[in-house]
């Protein structure tokens, strides 16, 4: 085989068979195959497609290109979420201690940031001394012992989709739904999760657009799980306005503080709770009614801030920084962003909101660049509120001295002030399940 046919077939249109689809992931794996196929080959798979077919045999390649853990040890208890990306997502930091304190075993393998939307590794790495890489044995080890690991994108697993991973975010291939249903699948297949529960962003602020395309991405990845006989469901979320307040990798990092500690941002603390309940009724075989009232038990009685001062503990964070959060990574500069215009925000560009983060060195333009865990926006007000001319609306951090000019032109591109007051949003749209 070739690859230059390969490419041509997809180009083309054509179906790829399944011989084919494994020999490139396999010599792409190897090396012998460039980045530039790659990136060609993921080009047209993000303008033609691919069939149902198609995408469980790229799952099932990038899964088989390297190692699998087996946690049969944890007798089908271990539990998973993903988010398909979204700005100010910071709902792994929230919700794995919650359902590590309820006795579900989260063992977990999180990404970088693509593109506008973060990355939950990002974020780890902004507390000082977290390890995001541990062998085989001190994850599983760990997970026994406290019931949670969470750790980058091991080489010996999924290799496939890491490589792919970030050569998508730097050629305009990351809104691709068998792109993004192959990646995340294949990546929670190897890790070997018995429960996992998606989080399908739909919005402004996420890849997909529309509820349409949301609901085809949940449906293609759910039915990816329920065949390889996995406990699944998935969550359709709005992301038409930022989660919570905070954009950037510390200071998300001191949001999540916040909701465990039990005085966090509505939405964000609802996204959470329902995210954490899915999983406790999945892998607990729990009435989700129930499962909520836990949830919201162990926020309250501080079982779950607990648990996440454990987690990060055991993989070497300093935990002091969560004790003192307005001293955690301070910024060495910032500036504020006034409304211009009495009125009600009517409407939030959310990617726009991420694209200013990402200006200011919270993210990525080019896999190698390197991330400003200070960055970010704080925001003020939100779709729905009412601002007057001259007030705050957010603040722009950054460690590095950058054109806050340029962020702010962004941010003011995303905002929209109107005298009319907005119809109210829901923030869960669907549940998507066999």
């Amino acid at each position: 085989m070739r690859a230059v046919d390969i490419i041509a077939k997809k180009r083309d249109g054509q179906a790829l068979n399944k011989q084919e689809i494994y020999w490139f992931i396999r010599e792409y794996t190897c090396g012998n195959v460039a980045d530039y196929q790659a990136s060609a080959l993921a080009m047209a798979i993000y303008f033609q497609g691919m069939t149902d077919r198609e995408t469980a045999h790229l799952t099932a390649a990038m899964r088989d290109s390297g190692e699998t853990v087996d946690l049969s040890v944890f007798g089908g208890k271990t539990a998973d979420k993903h988010s398909t990306g979204g700005v100010g997502d910071k709902t792994t930091l929230i919700v794995a201690p919650i359902v590590a304190t309820l006795g579900g075993k989260v063992a977990k393998m999180s990404g970088r940031g693509l593109g506008h939307t973060g990355g939950t590794v990002d974020k780890l790495e902004a507390i000082p001394g977290y390890k995001t890489e541990l062998t085989r044995e001190q994850f599983i080890n760990q997970v026994n012992d406290i019931g949670i690991a969470v750790i980058g994108q091991s080489g010996n697993l999924a290799p496939a989709d890491k490589k792919l991973y970030a050569l998508r975010d730097v050629t305009a291939t990351v809104n691709s739904i068998p792109l993004i249903a192959s990646s995340i699948m294949s990546k929670k297949l190897a890790a070997g999760t018995d429960t996992i529960v998606l989080d399908v962003k739909v919005g402004s602020g996420a890849f997909m657009k529309t509820e349409a395309e949301a609901h085809e991405l949940a449906r293609k990845m759910v039915d990816i799980g329920y065949n390889c006989g996995k406990k699944v469901s998935a969550l359709i979320t709005n992301m038409d306005v930022p989660l919570g307040f905070n954009i950037g990798n510390a200071l998300e990092v001191k949001e999540a503080v916040e909701v465990l500690s039990g005085n966090g941002a509505a939405d964000l603390t609802e996204i959470c709770i329902e995210l954490a309940a899915n999983m406790l009724s999945l892998c607990n075989d729990w009435e989700i009614s129930f499962s909520r009232e836990r949830v919201k038990e162990v926020i309250k009685n501080g079982f779950a801030l607990e648990k996440f001062r454990e987690w990060i503990s055991a993989q070497g964070g300093d935990i002091s920084v969560l004790d003192n959060t307005d001293e955690f990574c301070p910024a060495l500069y910032s500036a504020e962003f006034i409304s211009g215009a009495d009125g009600y925000i009517s409407f939030m560009d959310a990617e726009k909101l991420g694209l200013a983060s990402m200006i200011l060195g919270a993210g990525r333009a080019k896999k190698e660049d390197k991330i400003d865990n200070s960055a970010g926006i704080v925001l003020f007000r939100k779709t729905g509120d009412y601002v007057k001319k001259g007030e705050k609306i957010a603040t722009m951090y950054s460690s590095v001295v950058c054109d806050f000019s340029s962020a702010e032109k962004m941010i003011s591109e995303a905002i929209t002030v109107s005298m009319e007051s907005p119809q109210a949003q829901k923030l869960i749209l669907k549940t998507v399940t066999r």
